[in-house]
């Protein structure tokens, strides 16, 4: 909308808007299901991803995903009304619908919801993203989507240019881990390895100068703070508890922990990750 929407003065209604009174609105059809994980994944495919919130739609926006729709509750319009003037928004539909309606097509009671859907970016290949990167953060099985989104955030606050997940890795576009990353990780390429080529994908990097760090609190591991950090690296993280599989920590350069009390057992791996990216990225001589 190039001069923004307006409220019409006779109806209350905003200008560009479509009001949606039907839950059954073919045009609503992204929005449906939210909280079924595998229906999601059936209905997405490699196509589309949801974004819920107002920072990470401007983060669907800034990181040059295509738009394909937004869907608001009617108390959140007025202050999405100036996101609609963006050029990035022309000819974006925005539908409104009333409480009732929303709950019966995503699937549960989303009290005042703000979501969009966007179009998926191709990915790139392993090797294509090693070739454009100096930082890189390797996820191997993680299985909560909120874990993904706090490394991915922590990934763009310390610099990191990249994330590499194994075959088995959470679909990193999933709702909550773009909620959780505050839309970070649309500004983060990732790359997702063959189910062929894992873990034979840390040798791409290796190959392209990457040392690759795998993070565990086991005995023989290396303290990070006597790591000297090269000017290529790798973090590879593992699932809560699990960790990294044994065949994974082989392929890597060195193993790494971080030195925590005795007391604790060890660090949730989102936490694990923001420590470690900052460690990586202190300046020189520290």
């Amino acid at each position: 909308m190039s001069d923004g929407a307006r409220v019409s003065d006779q109806t209350d209604r905003v200008d560009g808007v479509t009001y949606i009174e039907d839950a059954a609105d073919p045009r609503l059809d992204d929005y449906r299901e939210l909280n079924q994980i595998a229906i999601r994944a059936e209905m997405e495919r490699d196509e589309y991803f949801m974004g819920e919130g107002y920072v990470p739609i401007d983060r669907m926006l800034d990181s040059g995903h295509r738009m394909r729709s937004v869907l608001l509750h009617p108390k959140r319009l007025k202050r999405f009304i100036p996101t609609m003037s963006h050029p990035e928004m022309a000819g974006v539909p925005v539908y409104v619908a009333e409480q009732e309606v929303l709950a019966e097509v995503v699937g549960f009671n989303m009290y005042r919801c703000c979501l969009a859907s966007a179009f998926r970016a191709p990915m790139p290949t392993v090797a294509e993203l090693a070739g454009t990167c100096r930082r890189l953060v390797v996820l191997e099985a993680l299985n909560d989507d909120q874990n993904v989104g706090a490394i991915a955030r922590a990934a763009r606050a310390f610099g990191i240019d990249g994330m590499v997940i194994s075959p088995t890795c959470n679909d990193p576009y999933q709702r909550r881990t773009v909620r959780v990353s505050m839309g970070e990780i649309l500004h983060v390429p990732v790359a997702r390895a063959e189910a062929d080529d894992w873990p034979n994908a840390l040798h791409t990097l290796r190959d392209v100068g990457f040392e690759t760090w795998a993070l565990t609190p086991g005995e023989g591991a290396i303290d990070i703070w006597d790591m000297d950090v090269p000017d290529q690296v790798a973090v590879l993280l593992g699932a809560e508890g699990h960790g990294l599989e044994a065949e994974t920590m082989d392929a890597s350069t060195h193993r790494v922990r971080i030195p925590i009390s005795s007391n604790v057992d060890s660090l949730n791996v989102g936490h694990a990750a923001a420590v470690t990216f900052a460690a990586i990225g202190r300046p020189a001589g520290r």
